[in-house]
């Protein structure tokens, strides 16, 4: 799996959230304003990395994702985690701990759903 860029994965979460869909469609769920010709460039992009599969109805392309976003993100958080934080989620918590982007009370409920095997 190719690591993707930011306007890639923008899109990859545009055709996540849509499913089975054209480019048009993918553009209705993308967070930022990103030209047709860009989008329509990209999806292709993704579908040459093996993100996407198309078939063509009529005269458009439909795509589908070939890679669901809970793969992406186990392969790409293992991968922070293994670069940024020496293979330690530990310290991946402890980074966010110390950024001021856990509070105690998130991370009592980390720990809950820790000991229920969650």
């Amino acid at each position: 799996m190719e690591p993707l860029t930011h306007v890639e994965e923008e899109s990859m979460q545009a055709v996540w959230r849509t499913g089975e869909g054209n480019v048009k469609a993918f553009m209705e769920h993308l967070d930022e304003a990103i030209p047709y010709t860009t989008v329509a460039s990209t999806i292709k992009n993704l579908e040459k990395k093996g993100y996407l599969s198309s078939r063509l109805v009529g005269n458009a392309y439909l795509y589908k994702p070939m890679v669901t976003e809970a793969d992406y993100k186990k392969k790409f958080m293992g991968k922070v985690v293994k670069e940024y934080f020496d293979n330690s989620y530990k310290e991946l918590v402890n980074f966010f701990v110390e950024q001021k982007k856990l509070s105690a009370k998130e991370l009592k409920e980390i720990i809950n759903m820790i000991e229920k095997g969650q």
